[in-house]
């Protein structure tokens, strides 16, 4: 049972550089975290969570929560997954707000929730695929390509569910046919209780091998192969592999930190040169909190004049800006996209 409560604040979460999953600024939520039964994810927190009955607290005026703040930092995040969308189009009253000011922003939905009704030439859809639902998606796929959206999709990663490989690869084809940008996963921190939740959803067996992994096993390693896994398939269908801010090629310093922080974080869950990784990490927020604009300091100088920045993050930078793939980061790439069922 789901009930809806109004009356409660805009939930606002700011970052100073980029961060995975979705590389936003700024992220807004106009309902409550738990919206959803037998499992409810935070997307904000990245963390699943059970619930028998959600109350999903709803926010009364997002235009005047929004107008009443300094103007959010670009791009940004909004929440407006799960069904309470559909009964609320708070998500869309969000994203109105957006196109007014001008504002470029990720509009995050999910499998049971309400696609825009109308374009905005700033925005990406995100495609939630939680619940893993074939129908509900396919629908959703079609309603985004017939509306000329900008789309893709993020699979929330929780075993058993979406770790299985035949969904999977049926999903990636499914995006790809509908004309997807990007088929990504999204790492979620699952809590004991959704772990129960599910083993009763799916009414798994103690002797079952999958109730023995859920509650017995680590799974971090399962969940990252299946990470590497999905970028594996979204490479050769010709997708994105991550979740594609609007105006993602556009030289400007926010892009340039994503491409620096997507790469050492990939280095790490990789354990490959971990000290490299961190200075590079370490460059992406100085590049993110950098008052002049990359492209002109390039333009009138190197790089290696920003303090701070390390020798690889400098030259991956001025390969990025004359226009071409950096080399170093299309190699950490290709390692990464690992199938989990390559022999």
């Amino acid at each position: 049972m789901i009930l809806y409560r109004k009356a409660a604040p805009l939930r606002i979460r700011r970052s100073a550089a980029p961060e995975p999953p979705f590389w936003t600024a700024t992220a807004i939520a106009p309902y409550g975290p738990r919206r959803a039964a037998p499992i409810a994810i935070d997307y904000l927190a990245l963390r699943a969570t059970a619930a028998d009955k959600a109350e999903v607290t709803v926010c009364e005026n997002v235009r005047n929560e929004l107008d009443r703040g300094k103007l959010p930092a670009e791009p940004l995040l909004i929440d407006a997954t799960e069904a309470a969308e559909v009964v609320f189009r708070r998500g869309e009253e969000a994203l109105a707000w957006c196109e007014e000011q001008q504002r470029a922003a990720i509009h995050l939905i999910s499998t049971r929730g309400g696609l825009p009704q109308r374009r905005y030439d700033r925005s990406v859809v995100a495609i939630a695929a939680w619940p893993l639902e074939e129908g509900p998606l396919e629908a959703l796929f079609t309603g985004a390509a017939e509306k000329e959206l900008a789309w893709g999709v993020a699979v929330p990663v929780i075993f058993p569910v979406s770790t299985a490989l035949a969904p999977l690869a049926a999903l990636a084809d499914a995006a790809q046919a509908a004309g997807a940008s990007f088929f990504a996963p999204i790492a979620v921190d699952v809590e004991p209780t959704a772990k129960q939740a599910l083993a009763q959803a799916m009414a798994l067996d103690a002797d079952d091998d999958r109730y023995a992994m859920l509650f017995h096993a680590a799974l971090e390693p399962v969940h990252l192969a299946t990470e590497r896994h999905i970028a594996a398939l979204a490479s050769e269908r010709g997708m994105a592999d991550v979740i594609l801010v609007p105006e993602a090629d556009e030289r400007s310093n926010w892009n340039a930190a994503a491409l620096l922080t997507l790469t050492a974080s990939r280095m790490i869950a990789m354990e490959l040169d971990l000290d490299l990784a961190g200075l590079m990490a370490r460059s992406a927020r100085l590049i993110a909190e950098l008052d002049k604009p990359i492209t002109r300091v390039a333009a009138s100088a190197s790089l290696a004049i920003i303090g701070g920045l390390d020798e690889v993050s400098v030259a991956m930078l001025t390969e990025w800006l004359a226009g071409g793939t950096p080399t170093f980061a299309e190699s950490v790439n290709e390692q990464w996209r690992v199938r989990r069922d390559a022999r």
